[in-house]
């Protein structure tokens, strides 16, 4: 995560790059009427304080694992700060989220099947520090990640 709010020409520059992902410095300049040296000292700061993701989410079904599950935790709270780095070893977790409310973790998991699923949840469970989960299943990805009407708001400025 960043501190950085981006400004009208970043979003202006993030808007040109989400429709054209593969265009140069050069093609972003005339798209946005920025200059170039403007244009590449802008990406290269985005890149590292925005970009979240710089390389191109792959899709786990691409890699046979098309269930999609969301596994909630109970943590022990000692071992809060381990349990990333720990989780981090189960390579079919994919994103972990510290959430407030009934529970202390959000973690997806792509698994290939209903038994792979119970592997991977079983993996999660005994994972030192957690205590208890539930897992939901995700049964029909209904709207893709997104962000482009946020920066459409800066953009309008």
């Amino acid at each position: 995560m960043t501190d950085r709010v981006i400004d009208p020409t970043d979003a202006a520059l993030l808007l040109a790059l989400a429709e054209h992902p593969r265009s140069t410095a050069v093609a972003l300049a005339e798209t946005t009427g920025l200059a170039r040296s403007t244009v590449h000292s802008r990406l290269n700061r985005l890149e590292s304080e925005v970009l979240a993701d710089p390389l191109r989410r792959v899709d786990p079904a691409s890699v046979g694992l098309p269930l999609t599950a969301f596994i909630f935790a109970h943590v022990t709270q000692q071992k809060l700060s381990q349990l990333p780095e720990s989780l981090a070893r189960i390579p079919e977790v994919v994103e972990v989220f510290g959430v407030s409310g009934d529970w202390d973790l959000l973690i997806r998991v792509a698994a290939a099947d209903a038994d792979d699923l119970y592997r991977v949840a079983d993996l999660v469970l005994s994972t030192p520090g957690i205590e208890r989960t539930s897992t939901v299943l995700a049964m029909k990805h209904m709207m893709p990640y997104r962000t482009q009407p946020l920066i459409e708001r800066v953009r309008a400025r």
